[in-house]
């Protein structure tokens, strides 16, 4: 098969269509559908479904797509591997966690990870999904529990609990529970629905209390623990968030500091390819330092 044909046809599948492949190869809509055709004709299979919505693949098409995909995040890795000096770790390290994570805890210690490698060009990637680190999609996760994928090479990293917070101006205006069993007659925001919910338990503020009756009503859920702490922070209610979520000398208090809820195991976590490369290694003996600092 023709490769360039093959990057095109892989360019056209993850778009979806013609003119947004196009874009991305900086080609005209006609070259794209001119190479596609001829893909085709040299298989001797049609890969696409062509309708006015946009494209949708064949089966065969489907199975051409995923050996492409598998090629060209190989291909991508190794590059990425050929790229690093010897001498000193550079080179793009494309690194993904969640939301939360990323956005209060991550995000405002790496300043000193990029002044001190100044050749890694450092990409987070904020996600709530597992990305495929086998496919390139990143190079490094940060997980809040341990990866499925057997061929992954993990590191436990950190462990936090999350507790009860309000923001002082809810306090003001509320009061402060003293006992679980007053949080009956506040206003909880907790997890909405979800099939993976960042942890067990997530919305333990509706039972806790042995109580025997049936759960609390939350005034509102969110299916995003970083938009929950928003929430709380604006005066909403009373949510259960990571420790690693919460300043210290922030705008959130804790509220009744003597409930725990479930416990958190963060892991780092890359595929075997990348064993001793560089720029996984200063970022993991950084992060590790940056943890160790960190009071949870």
């Amino acid at each position: 098969m023709d490769w360039d044909k093959l990057r095109i046809f892989h360019a056209v599948a993850e778009a979806g269509s013609f003119t947004h492949a196009g874009e991305q190869l900086n080609l005209s809509q006609s070259a794209v559908s001119r190479q596609i055709s001829a893909l085709e004709e040299s298989l001797r299979v049609p890969l696409f479904h062509r309708h006015a919505r946009g494209l949708i693949l064949t089966e065969q098409g489907e199975l051409l797509y995923r050996t492409a995909h598998e090629v060209f995040g190989k291909l991508a890795m190794t590059e990425a591997l050929l790229a690093e000096s010897k001498d000193r770790p550079q080179g793009l390290l494309k690194v993904t966690t969640t939301v939360a994570f990323g956005s209060t805890w991550l995000a405002p210690r790496v300043r000193e990870f990029m002044e001190v490698y100044p050749e890694i060009e450092l990409h987070l990637i904020l996600d709530d999904r597992e990305l495929d680190l086998s496919m390139r999609e990143a190079d490094i996760a940060i997980r809040m529990s341990p990866p499925r994928q057997g061929d992954l090479i993990q590191r436990h990293i950190l462990t936090s609990h999350m507790h009860a917070y309000a923001s002082t101006g809810y306090i003001k205006r509320y009061g402060m529970p003293k006992d679980p069993s007053e949080l009956d007659h506040h206003r909880l925001i907790v997890y909405g629905e979800d099939k993976r919910p960042p942890v067990p338990e997530v919305n333990w503020l509706l039972k806790v209390g042995d109580r025997d009756q049936s759960p609390r009503r939350a005034v509102m859920t969110v299916n995003n623990v970083y938009a929950i702490m928003r929430a709380v922070a604006a005066g909403g209610g009373i949510g259960a968030l990571p420790e690693f979520m919460v300043q210290r000398d922030g705008e959130l208090v804790e509220v009744l500091p003597e409930l725990e809820g479930p416990r958190i195991d963060a892991y780092f976590v890359y595929p075997e390819e990348l064993r001793g490369t560089q720029r996984v290694e200063v970022f993991r003996d950084f992060l590790l330092r940056e943890v160790a600092q960190t009071k949870f």
